[in-house]
């Protein structure tokens, strides 16, 4: 078994050249997303070897680059969660005709980004918990014009979700109900926290993108598996199979049902204790990986939010300093 190192707590300090801050953080961003997407073999979802009919991989990188001026202005922003989400996805569908390739990245990235912004404007050194932090507090205080931006979103990005109880997401009359019961962006994902993955990244802290981040940084400093080797593929890949051993994919539940995930979650639990078993060797467990890769994407069973949490943690890593 490897050596659990505790990350959360480290200290990291921005190198962001000679560039302005929004442009590193927006760069960031952009890398991480690019990063997630090219990672192989990534069961079930789409990568540089592996497209749906309808939704390719170049999708996902023209989406990934539409988006920087997003998220370069969302570093000078202090509110508007909901009107840069809204942006995000407008541009996304701009630049591709793939359909929804990042929604629930954005709903993590924008936060993320504009937590980094209010924090590096005193000081440019950081930790991941001080970062989640101020990613939550920025949630925390978002309003019902944020709701309402968000509702807006659905119709133009094709997103597969759930309604959120008496809020009927393909119901226009909802956006009057948000008014009614002063319901902030903040509030509609605390009722979707019991089903919604990324809702509850956000009423809890966004606890998974920090723990994915320090899976990140610990494999690419040689400290979370020797058999990963320091390799950003691999340690993409095992930070995505580590995230989905650990949580039902919620993307997976609404598009199926939450038998499907659990037997998902289970299947990539399984192959990490193989790997913990024969001496932490990423290689020996690859056609593991591979032939459930191959399982998941005949039957269309793509972990998508597990992929978003791993775009977030992908930030935070870049952000940290992490170089390949």
């Amino acid at each position: 078994m490897y050596k659990k190192v505790q990350m959360i707590d480290s200290l990291y300090t921005i190198d962001r050249g000679t560039y302005p801050l929004p442009a590193h953080i927006a760069r960031c961003a952009q890398l991480a997303m690019c990063l997630e997407v090219s990672s192989s073999p990534k069961p079930g979802n789409i990568d540089r070897f592996s497209d749906y009919e309808e939704t390719r991989y170049e999708h996902f990188l023209a989406s990934a680059s539409a988006v920087y001026p997003v998220i370069e202005e969302a570093v000078s922003c202090g509110t508007g969660v909901g009107r840069l989400i809204k942006s995000a996805v407008d541009e996304s569908m701009r630049w591709q005709k793939g359909g929804n390739t990042h929604f629930g990245a954005f709903l993590l990235l924008i936060p993320f980004a504009m937590a980094a912004g209010e924090m590096f404007e005193e000081d440019e050194t950081f930790t991941i918990q001080q970062l989640t932090e101020s990613a939550y507090r920025i949630v925390k205080n978002t309003t019902i014009q944020d709701s309402v931006d968000f509702y807006s979103c659905f119709d133009d990005a094709g997103v597969k979700v759930n309604s959120v109880d008496e809020f009927d997401l393909k119901d226009s009359s909802a956006i009057d109900e948000l008014h009614e019961k002063d319901m902030s962006l903040y509030k509609l994902m605390d009722i979707a926290r019991g089903y919604d993955i990324i809702a509850n990244e956000w009423v809890t802290g966004f606890k998974r993108c920090a723990r994915c981040a320090e899976l990140i940084i610990d494999g690419m400093n040689g400290l979370e598996s020797p058999g990963l080797q320091a390799d950003i593929n691999n340690v993409t890949v095992y930070a995505f199979l580590k995230i989905l051993s650990e949580n039902e994919d919620t993307f997976i539940s609404t598009k199926y049902d939450s038998e499907t995930a659990y037997h998902v979650s289970c299947k990539a639990k399984g192959i990490l204790e193989e790997m913990y078993k024969i001496g932490d060797n990423f290689n020996s467990i690859l056609p593991l990986i591979e032939k459930l890769d191959q399982e998941l994407l005949q039957k269309k069973i793509n972990p998508g939010s597990t992929a978003d949490i791993t775009i977030a943690g992908l930030f935070i890593s870049l952000l940290a300093g992490v170089r390949f």
